[in-house]
């Protein structure tokens, strides 16, 4: 007998898009706020810096290109297709962004990123707010998967992974390409009631 029942979607459209944007407080004095037009430069410096570039495949030409972005980043929110955060201090300008893509209300799953500016790294603050932003997605807004990948050449973002609760998953062969040509990824996930990072 087949069942007909339709499945109904795991968060309903409009739980997310219908709120503003939360703050996320950070324990370390840091919180993951909006971006806001006045973060345009923090944006143009992270698409300059060597590391993100190379890691995130992300640049950007100009001021007005930054403000558009952080633009088209309201505007994700508002369809429920995406949520990116600034991590900053209560007085401060953006030191890194975090955040999710793909955001799948229906099907329950969303895909973690992450950078930080140079200031901001070797101090666990990466950690903290993909952990953070995990706890909000799963925990408050009810999705039941949270997949992170980046490129098998990068120790540091699977160091990230690990520390914030994504298991290993496997290796996507040949899954993006880089400046240097086709890279292999590693596939990280974290499921709703998986025990957290170690923070």
């Amino acid at each position: 007998m087949i069942n007909d029942t339709p499945i109904p979607p795991v968060v309903p459209a409009g739980r997310m898009g219908r709120d503003d944007q939360p703050v996320l407080g950070l324990p370390d004095g840091f919180a993951l706020r909006p971006w806001c037009p006045e973060d345009a430069e923090a944006l143009m410096a992270a698409g300059r810096d060597p590391a993100i570039h190379r890691w995130n495949l992300f640049g950007v030409a100009s001021v007005r290109e930054a403000r558009d972005r952080i633009t088209r980043m309201h505007d994700r929110w508002r369809a429920e297709t995406g949520a990116v955060w600034a991590l900053a201090r209560p007085d401060g300008g953006a030191t890194g962004l975090v955040g999710l893509n793909d955001v799948d209300l229906e099907g329950g799953s969303a895909e973690i990123i992450y950078w930080l500016l140079p200031a901001a790294r070797g101090r666990g603050a990466a950690v903290g707010a993909v952990e953070r932003v995990s706890r909000w997605a799963l925990d408050e807004l009810g999705l039941h998967r949270l997949r992170l990948s980046h490129s098998t050449a990068n120790p540091a973002s699977c160091r990230v992974a690990l520390k914030a609760g994504f298991a290993p998953e496997g290796v996507m062969r040949g899954a993006l390409l880089h400046a240097d040509g086709w890279h292999d990824q590693h596939l990280h996930a974290r499921l709703a009631g998986d025990a957290p990072g170690p923070l």
